[in-house]
């Protein structure tokens, strides 16, 4: 495992990622500019989507060495049964499921732009049949229906590093809640605000610039919105990890909804 970086080095490293992110959606507006004309100017969203594929998609290899080194391949392979992966993006997760656990996966994810990368790996290993991409977001439970997901029809829901980036993490974890069934699964590794004061003031500092350009937060109470949305039977077993610099401090784990 490489080195933990230090306090100094943490602190500014975000602003590499968001220059970054600030160059892929100027160029993202020109592209849209060039096609659709000013009428682009109209459609922020659009925009911002295109530009946040881009980031993803061409750091997807790097967030997905250091998730190697890190409990998140285990806490993949731990999804069985009929499985809702929360906001793939470009499918860094696909590579490590345990496909004879899996029933059936589903890609619920808001920004379609993510699309073509997730088809290129469910071709590459192999997994077209068992894996199905649905643009959209878990709120919107009419597309969810039309697929057979409902209150209660889950196994397990997969959520690496989405509670962060979503609107409202607070609906979104008690729509994740309605659709396991009793006993169901929530296998999570998220980030929220850092309980170090100093840290939690660059957190602080950080996040306008931070959640606009890369499209997460950084000062979410994340642990707060999971355990809110409903029973659980073991929350004594979520984990926090011992990051006092790190401004995306981990929490992690695999609830189970409690049966009635």
């Amino acid at each position: 495992m490489p080195p933990k970086p230090g306090r100094f080095d943490s602190f500014f490293r975000p602003w590499g990622l968001i220059w970054l992110s600030i160059c892929l959606h100027w160029e993202a507006l020109k592209e849209a500019v060039r096609r659709d004309g000013l009428a682009a100017l109209g459609r922020p969203r659009q925009i911002r989507d295109a530009a946040s594929a881009k980031l993803l998609n061409l750091t997807s290899g790097n967030f997905i060495a250091y998730e190697d080194t890190t409990i998140v391949p285990s806490l993949v392979r731990a999804a069985s049964g009929t499985v809702l992966e929360l906001g793939p993006g470009p499918g860094n997760q696909i590579h490590r499921f345990d496909t004879s656990l899996i029933k059936h996966i589903y890609g619920v994810e808001p920004n379609p732009h993510f699309e073509d990368a997730i088809n290129a790996k469910l071709e590459k290993h192999n997994l077209r049949e068992k894996y199905k991409f649905i643009a959209c977001g878990v709120e919107d439970s009419d597309v969810l229906r039309e697929e057979g997901i409902t209150e209660g029809s889950l196994d397990s829901v997969l959520c690496i590093q989405v509670l962060c980036a979503v609107k409202d993490p607070k609906n979104v974890m008690k729509e994740v809640w309605k659709l396991l069934k009793p006993g169901g699964k929530f296998i999570f590794w998220e980030h929220g605000s850092s309980r170090n004061r100093l840290t939690n003031v660059v957190q602080v500092c950080w996040n306008p610039t931070w959640s606009k350009f890369v499209g997460c937060n950084l000062t979410r109470n994340v642990l707060g919105d999971i355990l809110d949305s409903g029973e659980w039977e073991n929350p004594h077993e979520i984990e926090e990890p011992d990051e006092p610099f790190s401004l995306l401090p981990r929490i992690q784990g695999i609830l189970v909804k409690k049966k009635t």
